[in-house]
């Protein structure tokens, strides 16, 4: 089973043997331990929920700390991750280390982007803004949103709103560096969302 449950760190760039220059973003990667085990059987799919960071028992409601009694661990973050089948090693308390990622493999990386609050729609949906000519009044507003026919206004009209702030995948994103004594793995490109937020990571499909 590839997938980790990260914390952002920030951006660097690595040169690689051939010359190029390449952004990478570092990830904490921190051991996950498995929560709970679901199979088919019992749950009606195969999945594997994995807590990440140790939290405070005060933080933690009853009912979780009696979820968690079994893996032994009060993590602060659970995730659930959908897999094929149930292996051997996936049983409930074992630990999923960076050390399941190597250099070159392609992964999927899932994040909340930034959010960049209540904005326009030049600014959330690339509108061309209105012209200062000719007795133009119309700047920055949105324009005309109905039509005559019929008398309301469409869902899904492009107009201002909350932006950002959403989850966001990148796919196929590749595996630069993988530190298990620092627990940092690192990957090519962009990744959603500021530094310290939390980044799911996946193998590609």
């Amino acid at each position: 089973m590839k997938a980790l449950i990260t914390r952002k760190v920030g951006m660097t760039s690595t040169i690689s043997e051939d010359g190029v220059v390449q952004a990478v973003t570092l990830l904490s990667a921190s051991p996950c331990v498995i929560t709970q085990v679901k199979t088919n059987e019992t749950d009606g799919y195969n999945a594997v929920q994995l807590g990440f960071e140790e939290g405070k028992k005060q933080n933690i409601s009853k009912a979780q700390q009696g979820h968690f009694a079994a893996s032994k661990v009060l993590p602060k973050i659970i995730r659930e991750f959908r897999v094929a089948e149930i292996t051997e090693d996936l049983k409930v308390g074992e630990s999923i280390n960076p050390e399941v990622f190597s250099v070159g493999d392609v992964v999927d990386v899932t994040g909340t982007s930034k959010g960049k609050g209540w904005a326009g729609t030049i600014k959330r949906h690339n509108f061309h803004r209105g012209r200062k000519t000719h007795g133009g009044r119309s700047y920055r507003r949105v324009g005309s949103i109905g039509s005559m026919y019929p008398q309301h206004i469409f869902k899904g009209k492009k107009m201002a709103g909350q932006m950002g702030a959403e989850q966001v995948t990148v796919q196929n994103l590749k595996v630069a560096l993988v530190d298990t004594e620092l627990g940092v793995i690192g990957v090519t490109g962009a990744v959603p969302g500021p530094r310290k937020s939390i980044v799911i990571l996946k193998g590609a499909k």
